[in-house]
């Protein structure tokens, strides 16, 4: 099938995949190998130089892992996907693809606790200097970037505050300087988010999260554009010189629009080894088939559940930007016109003392370091999540030691309120 004909519904279920020819297996088999047979001592040395498609070993490819990387491509019409296993090997496998000692990134400040560490300390070690972004204006953002910048990261809906970042403008900022804007897509899915069409050129996804959907399975997917120009880029060299590990090719040249995909797997999941293995290729893909209604149903419920937050007396605030409350309710209606969300914070009244006791008290939400999950979630990110940031980290951040994240899932929106108010009258207590 052609994934370009069938709307966002249709891709979610058959996106990526035919029946195979020899068995007609409906789902995609599990093909738990790590290695494949050539035809010929020819055929494998074209596919080591990367001249004709192929398998070679688990470690770069697989086809259960190919049709869970094609199926996501598909959803974020993108040109290809590079599948990894987890979402932080995605992120710094794609970092990595396009820094080298000396350069530079500029991020969100409002993204993951564990990938603020990421980049500011784990690739700080490795030479690469992240600057952060506390701050949502082109003016914020601008006077971060200098000759060194290789990245633009940020998160579309960001953790755990919901922040909303406005792709036109990064994307204007991007074009400007010819700089690639990546976004991390985890908490929107395809189904809520198509960076690529609002001026991105590379998505990542956390797939544990959302795309998998019942917290089962660890994975990661970077999808590449395939629209950024990398050719005559003077910050790209790496791309524009032949590359000593395949005799010489040119990764913006010689790979078409799918330069960046290529070197990424050719090179960096080659020599990292951060592949995925099939088994979780097929229960991401798995869930992939309920994305559509599952997010639907995970938006609904979120607004319901922070539309009673706001008017209960224990808290001080919700962000969430499908309310119009929020400062960012006119880019939620701009950028995700399907729903806001189901990953969001509240501010309790009584400080960090009541918000353990709010967890500690709640009977539905589960107490995890996890989102996207089919359960209704809870955590405390000052103390959790986002427990590598510094003091000054966490008040640009926008957390408090009130703050309480909360994925919602897809139980009865009376019962998670019901548990919610309970739990609130108990931290009062």
């Amino acid at each position: 099938m052609q994934d370009q004909q069938y709307g966002f519904d249709t891709l979610v279920t058959r996106g990526g995949y035919a029946p195979d020819k020899e068995f007609g297996s409906v789902v995609p088999p599990i093909h738990q190998t790590t290695a494949y047979t050539f035809e010929s001592t020819d055929y494998a040395r074209e596919l080591f130089e990367l001249k004709r498609p192929g398998n070679i070993y688990t470690r770069l490819n697989n086809p259960t892992v190919d049709a869970l990387e094609r199926r996501v491509a598909a959803l974020d019409g993108g040109a290809a996907a590079v599948a990894f296993s987890s979402g932080h090997a995605a992120i710094i496998s794609l970092m990595l693809n396009l820094c080298v000692s000396g350069d530079e990134i500029v991020s969100s400040l409002h993204i993951y606790g564990g990938a603020i560490n990421l980049l500011g300390v784990t690739l700080g070690n490795l030479g690469i200097r992240t600057r952060f972004v506390s701050g949502d204006s082109r003016e914020d953002w601008e006077s971060q970037i200098n000759d060194k910048t290789k990245v633009l990261f940020v998160e579309g809906v960001g953790n755990p505050n919901a922040n909303v970042a406005d792709l036109g403008m990064l994307a204007g900022l991007s074009a400007k300087y010819g700089i690639p804007l990546v976004v991390d897509s985890t908490f929107t899915t395809p189904y809520l988010q198509r960076p690529l069409e609002h001026g991105a050129h590379m998505v990542v996804h956390s797939a544990t999260k959302f795309l998998g959907g019942s917290g089962n399975s660890m994975a990661g997917v970077v999808v590449d554009g395939g629209t950024f120009k990398f050719a005559g880029n003077p910050r790209f060299p790496q791309y524009n010189n032949p590359d000593p590990s395949y005799h010489g090719m040119i990764f913006a040249t010689d790979f078409g629009s799918v330069g960046f995909a290529t070197r990424l797997r050719g090179l960096i999941l080659r020599d990292l080894g951060g592949c995925l293995s099939p088994f979780n290729a097929f229960l991401i893909l798995t869930g992939i088939d309920t994305l559509a209604v599952r997010m639907e149903r995970h938006c609904k419920n979120a607004l319901a559940v922070a539309s009673w937050l706001e008017q209960d007396p224990h808290v001080a605030r919700v962000n969430y930007p499908g309310l119009p409350s929020s400062p960012y309710h006119a880019l939620a209606g701009k950028y995700l016109p399907k729903g806001a969300g189901s990953v969001f914070t509240c501010e309790l009244k009584g400080g960090r003392e009541a918000g353990g006791k709010f967890i500690d008290s709640l009977q539905l939400f589960l107490h995890v370091a996890n989102v996207g999950d089919v359960r209704s979630l809870v955590i405390h990110p000052a103390t959790t999540t986002h427990s590598q940031l510094t003091d000054t980290q966490l008040a640009a951040a926008g957390i408090t030691p009130g703050t309480v994240r909360l994925s919602v899932g897809l139980e009865d929106p009376a019962d998670l309120i019901a548990d919610l108010r309970q739990a609130l009258e108990r931290s009062a207590v």
